[in-house]
This record gives C-alpha cells, sequence and structure tokens, in this order.
C-alpha cells in the first residue's frame, strides 16, 4: 500500500481518482491547489504524486519542479492540457508519465502501480552521512557521534535538505520557501534562528553549515 498525493482542484474528479486508489489498495492524500501541494509533499511520507497542471496558486509544473528539488517519488501528470509542448515541458521538469484527459481509471492505476514497482527496486538510499552526523530518512532520527540528537521538524528539515545538497548554497529565501512554505509570512531571521540552534545541537559537527555573507548557507563536506 502506497500513500498517493492527488493534486486536483476538481472535487468531482478528486474523489473519482480517489475511489480508484483506494480500490486499488492504496491510500490517497488530496490537495485543492500547488501551494497545499508542496506542503503535503514536505510534511508527509508521499510515495507517488499525481499532478493536475491547471492548480490555483501554484501551477502543476512549478510543483513538480520543486517536488523534483526535494525527493525522487515518482510524478504522473493528469491534465486536460494535450499540446506536445505541453507533454514535452512536462517531462523535462520531471515528470515520469503524461496522461491526458479523459482517461482510463484503469489505466492510470496500472501505471502508478508499475511507477511504485520500479522505484521500490530501485531501493532508494535511506541513510545519508557526513562525517560524525548520520541521518535516517524513514525514520527521521539523527545521531551525532553515536548519541540520538532531539530535532524539531524543521531543524530536521533543514538538515535533511542540506545534507541531501550537499555543498549547494541555499538563499534564505529560498530555505523559507522550501522548509517553511510560500504562504509563510515571517522573515528570514526565522532562517537565522533555526540554523543557529541547529548548529548548537550539532556540536563540533556544526561546522559544516557555512555562513555565506549576502548569499545565504551551504553543507560543506
Amino acid at each position: 500500500m502506497a500513500l498517493i498525493l492527488i493534486a486536483e482542484d476538481e472535487k468531482g474528479m478528486q474523489d473519482i481518482l480517489t475511489d480508484y486508489m483506494r480500490h486499488g489498495g492504496h491510500t490517497c492524500i488530496t490537495a485543492d491547489d500547488g501551494i497545499d501541494a508542496v506542503t503535503i509533499l514536505k510534511n508527509n511520507p508521499v510515495d507517488l504524486a499525481v499532478l493536475d497542471i491547471m492548480m490555483p496558486h501554484l501551477d502543476g509544473f512549478s510543483v513538480c519542479r520543486i517536488a523534483r528539488e526535494m525527493c525522487s517519488i515518482p510524478i504522473i501528470f493528469l491534465t486536460a492540457k494535450d499540446s506536445e509542448t505541453d507533454k514535452l515541458k512536462g517531462y523535462e521538469y520531471g515528470a515520469d508519465d503524461y496522461i491526458t484527459k479523459p482517461f482510463s481509471p484503469k489505466i492510470l492505476l496500472a501505471k502508478i502501480n508499475a511507477l511504485l514497482r520500479r522505484a521500490a527496486s530501485a531501493n532508494p538510499q535511506d541513510m545519508i552521512t557526513a562525517g560524525e552526523i548520520v541521518l535516517q530518512l524513514s525514520s527521521r532520527t539523527v545521531t551525532v557521534c553515536g548519541m540520538d540528537l532531539s530535532l524539531t521538524h524543521k531543524e530536521f528539515e533543514l538538515l535533511r535538505l542540506f545534507m541531501l545538497n550537499k555543498n549547494q548554497v541555499f538563499s534564505r529565501d529560498q530555505l523559507l520557501n522550501r522548509i517553511w512554505g510560500y504562504d509563510f509570512e515571517g522573515t528570514t531571521r526565522t532562517v537565522d534562528t533555526h540554523i543557529k540552534t541547529l548548529r548548537q545541537k550539532l556540536g563540533s559537527e556544526g561546522r559544516h553549515i557555512v555562513t555565506l555573507i549576502r548569499s545565504g548557507y551551504k553543507f560543506e563536506v
């Protein structure tokens, strides 16, 4: 059984997809717009995403691009946009499949199951290491020098993002959008405060989080 994100702003279509996925043995989580979809992807262990393109606030192409920066789950576009240009754009943004409406729910479910089998056989790495830091993605646990570390949700997400993108520079705005979401109304000082606390908790291993003047932060190895 997989957790499938269905990002679709039409309630009727959302219900049809949810029913078929559940009959196929999967659990569904739904989003009515693109921003909700990104938030769900950040906060839930989604196994596969089905995205409409024409959604409020943030379109499916943007959701796909952001998702690809966060994870490697299979992504299917399910949309009425059937031009060759849109299909090529979908694949360029990282989609694994592109299905146009009207469609066969049975075929969609078969494609979903095929992509899930392929993802499972790939056996992505669950453990990330850097120096004395060990981060387990599935259990959301962190150890430093063999000792368990207690992190808040946001601290864990910051560390996960840094360790999955070692040596990549992130601006404060990028970190705000990726970790707190596009609708967060705070300031970039929130990022600085959380990173300061994260460094303290990491002890000597906090040296990996490097501040770049006027640029942001990176996890240096």
